[in-house]
């Protein structure tokens, strides 16, 4: 009878896990949906709200950097193959993004390396890495 009560408690202690993990899973794909969809739509300022707080704070978006991203127009966002664990609250993704330029029409596209956490605390999933480098060529 203690053997069975010590395998219920370990299933039950596993279990448990098991929903953390399903929820922080879930919590992550609707955080990297909607930062996809917020950089689509070119909206550097609210993409910026994803950033973890004290990054935010520390460095916010300067006046010229915000002059850089309203000269360009996001045409294509691609994350391709999606998020891949670095450890049990950070995930790193690479995305593509194909900018055309408003005063010169010229397209090109970039690679942003994104290192996304996962704060248990306020149960929320903020990009450490920032926002994507307009200025690589």
């Amino acid at each position: 009878m203690r053997r069975l009560l010590s395998i219920l408690a370990v299933l039950s202690v596993l279990s448990l896990a098991g929903c953390a993990t399903k929820t922080r899973s879930d919590a992550l794909t609707t955080t990297l949906n909607a930062y996809g969809s917020t950089l689509r739509w070119g909206d550097f300022q609210s993409a910026a709200q994803f950033i973890e707080p004290t990054a935010r704070a520390a460095h916010p978006l300067s006046k010229l950097d915000l002059a850089r991203y309203q000269q360009v127009r996001v045409t294509e966002y691609d994350a391709g193959a999606g998020p891949v664990p670095t450890g049990d609250f950070d995930v790193q993704q690479t995305a593509q993004i194909s900018l055309v330029n408003v005063h010169t029409q010229s397209e090109r596209t970039i690679v942003d390396h994104q290192s996304w956490h996962y704060d248990e605390k306020t149960k929320h999933w903020w990009l450490t890495s920032g926002l994507p480098d307009i200025t690589q060529d």
